[in-house]
């Protein structure tokens, strides 16, 4: 009995791993499906996150759930300005979708220095979000961060699900994702929902953010490599699709902590971009993908 605790923890850990993945690839797909644009600077959402929860938790002393809500909604808020400052001016100019991107990725590196100004190079830390470290489920000892983690992660995912499929907003989202032009036709504005995807992109970022703080050390680089595996995780699922991203950042989650386990620790990053370049040698598309015909 014994031998099957330990993977059963090591799949409750890296599930909930995973989820903080899901949360940020759903932020590239979102915004990809959106505006066509690869958004390099989703994981700094992740790191703004963790810092402002730090600010309200720890700074000013708000209680859990207050520091939680109000981080979302405050990243969500930067999300907006993002999309005002670093999309719409080069937008409203048709630049191609190179350009977009390298802009989105020079605006992670700003906002990276922002927060080494603003918080130094020191890592913090975020207590624990309960005062109790593990609970035992019959013979499995588990973290109960990482089962808050899980827990938030499918409230979360729920939440999207119900915006996206059940309300008039999201399907207005959706329609505009589709197809702009049309949508505008229609008389959805196209440009207000854009709007939307980027603050809940921001949100969905900051919320992974918050959760994984108390576990990781915050620091300025830290939404980098998240955001590295959290793209990674959408390439995985087939980039352009939401069931894939979490799929994706739960088997990426999962593959990196039992590597972590029996392989190597101090190597559990890599291991999470080995997974990517096998699954891709055999599924270049991505899970969900679809394969693209090429003329000769």
């Amino acid at each position: 009995m014994e031998l099957l605790n330990m993977p059963l923890q090591l799949l409750v850990s890296g599930m909930a791993i995973g989820s903080i993945y899901a949360l940020v690839a759903l932020g590239f797909v979102l915004i990809y499906v959106s505006v066509n644009v690869v958004n390099f600077a989703q994981g700094e959402f992740t790191m703004m996150g963790a810092f402002v929860a730090f600010t309200l938790m720890v700074t000013l002393g708000m209680p859990i759930w207050v520091g939680l809500i109000l981080g979302i909604i405050i990243v969500g808020g930067i999300g907006y300005l993002f999309q005002l400052s670093v999309y719409r001016p080069f937008a409203r100019r048709n630049k191609a979708f190179l350009t977009v991107m390298i802009s989105t990725l020079g605006a992670s590196m700003i906002i990276q220095n922002i927060f080494l100004l603003g918080y130094g190079a020191v890592p913090l830390k975020l207590p624990p979000l309960f005062q109790t470290d593990t609970v035992k489920l019959g013979e499995i000892v588990i973290s109960v961060q990482y089962l808050s983690i899980l827990c938030c992660a499918v409230i979360l995912l729920a939440v999207q699900y119900l915006l996206f499929e059940k309300t008039r907003l999201g399907k207005m989202m959706q329609a505009t994702a589709q197809d702009p032009e049309t949508a505008k036709l229609m008389g959805i504005k196209a440009s207000r929902m854009q709007a939307l995807t980027f603050i809940y992109s921001a949100a969905l970022g900051g919320a992974a953010g918050i959760l994984v703080a108390p576990i990781f050390m915050i620091s300025h680089t830290m939404g980098a490599i998240i955001g590295l595996k959290a793209f990674a995780a959408a390439i995985v699922g087939g980039l352009g699709d939401v069931k894939g991203a979490i799929i994706g950042g739960l088997m990426i989650g999962v593959a990196e902590t039992f590597a972590a386990a029996y392989i190597s620790g101090p190597y559990k990053d890599a291991f999470a971009f080995l997974f990517l370049i096998v699954f891709l040698i055999f599924r270049p598309y991505g899970i969900f993908g679809e394969k693209v015909g090429t003329k000769a």
